[in-house]
């Protein structure tokens, strides 16, 4: 490739392409510039490549304008196209709908329910409520936030050098 032709496709090139509120990087794979929005992985990414009938290895930013704005259609209408199973909020408690949240989006429907949880003390609000493990993780060795339990080492060697 000449200095000309590369010059060229660098003018071609979006360095960001905007979904939602992000700002994805436009110099990487389409795979993987999608999987780093909040509520896509590799898989959700992978299946909108090909229901856009992209390569899911081109560079994101140098696609046309069309292919691009498609893209952001399929991930915008992803809970549409694919099995209900597959999204990422099936049944929402107030509305019941199904949909996939992405973005800010997912991180305040996350919010939300932490806060619901907690409001009516259900055994996981009450677990995140004191910082405690939820997901029936031991606790009596790991997790702990305090000072060191048992022996300390250090300090004993300390108190000896020091009484010498």
């Amino acid at each position: 490739m000449s200095e000309e032709e590369q010059r060229q496709e660098d003018d071609d090139l979006r360095y960001f392409v905007r979904i939602g509120q992000t700002d994805l990087d436009g110099t990487k794979s389409v795979e993987r510039s999608l999987s780093e929005l909040n509520g896509i992985g590799r898989r959700t990414a992978r299946i909108i490549a090909e229901e856009a009938d992209v390569d899911r290895t081109a560079t994101f930013g140098a696609l046309d304008e069309e292919v691009i704005d498609e893209v952001v259609e399929l991930v915008e209408n992803y809970a549409d196209e694919v099995p209900e199973w597959l999204a990422n909020r099936q049944r929402d408690f107030y509305s019941g709908e199904t949909t996939h949240e992405i973005g800010n989006d997912l991180q305040l429907t996350r919010q939300h329910d932490l806060n619901r949880m907690k409001m009516i003390n259900s055994y996981k609000g009450v677990r995140h409520k004191r910082g405690q493990k939820v997901r029936g993780q031991r606790t009596k060795s790991t997790g702990r936030t305090e000072g060191t339990i048992g022996v300390n080492v250090e300090e004993i060697k300390e108190e000896a050098e020091g009484g010498e």
